[in-house]
């Protein structure tokens, strides 16, 4: 038989590096592609913003698939990135929700547009460096995204929006591996991107700074408005409702003589909502714009564990179906700074069952 051909999605980090390796160790045969996502800039610019696409990056994945002796291209998804994950970062935070752009950008540009691309190529799979596993249920008839080999490192939450379609022409090799076993991979290969740091901000956020690249992107001054209490009452000024999300207390701005968190925010008044530690804890939540793994839909009451952010625990919980395709979630315990515009997701043990956008 031929072999299996498999485009790779390199960002010149540890990962993808390492990814490349063991499909090539597989009998893939592999095609490194790094997807040129920023809008047009000058040069030193991308160098400096573009994080895991940047001109660096860039250097980095050629440098490698040349040593593995593998095809690189860099591919233009410029137009995609541009509508569905700038334009939908800046709207989220101007409409007072605070929104995943990874999740957007696994879903639409690697997922959908990626793939795509892939396959009126003739290429069989594509490939990540994601920490995740993919395996298909023979009993239910379903692909399976399962959590990582290490907690630590999973990042099946930024994953859950993939299809049965994607799923059965995806594979992420390194799913199996720690960190630490990656990163001894790529050194004991000779990759010199064995040591490089993860990237860590928002890719396309120059110094993390939010508030000034929606005012550039939205091309208008975001509005100061009034700090309030959940009575109503005014507290004081904020800088604009783009500079908060559920559960800050740090940068306020204002001293209250107390600890004092963001508990929501009112984008018709233009009002940031503020309260004291017990009021950001919420015990239920609903989502909208839901996708299902490891079941067709949901057609009663499921007990889950749930997660609604990146960084938090998984908490127990039990969702149920709302109309209009919604999804109720109840914690077994409240949870703090449950955030419009985030996702939640729900696993069953180390299998993903499914998620959505908190409402």
């Amino acid at each position: 038989m031929d072999k299996k051909k498999v485009m790779l999605g390199m960002s010149g980090g540890v990962d993808s590096s390492v990814a490349a390796a063991c499909l090539l160790e597989k009998g893939y045969d592999v095609i490194g592609v790094t997807m040129q996502i920023w809008p047009d800039m000058d040069e030193d610019r991308q160098k400096s913003e573009g994080g895991c696409c940047s001109l660096s990056a860039v250097d980095d994945a050629r440098w490698v698939a040349n040593k593995l002796g593998i095809p690189y291209y860099v591919m233009n998804f410029k137009s995609v990135f541009e509508k569905k994950v700038i334009d939908y970062f800046v709207n989220e935070y101007i409409s007072g929700r605070t929104p995943n752009p990874c999740i957007a950008c696994n879903r639409h540009v690697k997922f959908e547009e990626m793939l795509g691309k892939a396959k009126s190529m003739g290429i069989d799979y594509i490939a990540t460096g994601h920490y995740a596993r993919i395996e298909y249920d023979s009993d239910r008839k379903r692909y399976l995204l399962k959590k990582s080999a290490t907690s630590a490192k999973d990042q099946t939450y930024a994953l859950y929006t993939m299809t049965q379609d994607q799923l059965a022409h995806t594979l992420m090799p390194i799913g199996e591996y720690t960190k630490d076993q990656v990163r001894e991979m790529a050194k004991e290969i000779g990759l010199a991107v064995a040591s490089k740091p993860d990237s860590q901000e928002i890719c396309f956020v120059e110094d993390n700074d939010y508030g000034r690249f929606i005012e550039e992107k939205n091309g208008t001054k975001i509005k100061p408005g009034n700090f309030v209490d959940i009575d109503g009452n005014v507290l004081g000024r904020h800088k604009g409702i783009v500079h908060y999300t559920v559960g800050q207390r740090k940068g306020l701005g204002i001293a209250f003589g107390k600890p004092m968190f963001v508990v929501g925010i009112d984008t018709n008044k233009n009002q940031v909502i503020l309260g004291e530690g017990n009021q950001v804890f919420r015990d239920s939540l609903t989502a909208f714009d839901l996708n299902f793994i490891s079941i067709e839909g949901l057609d009663g009451e499921m007990r889950v564990s749930a997660k609604i952010r990146y960084s938090a625990k998984e908490a127990p919980a039990v969702i149920s179906p709302l109309e209009g395709g919604r999804v109720k979630v109840l914690f077994d315990t409240p949870q703090r700074a449950v955030t419009p515009g985030q996702s939640v997701v729900f696993y069953d043990g180390d299998t993903v069952v499914g998620g959505g956008v908190i409402e």
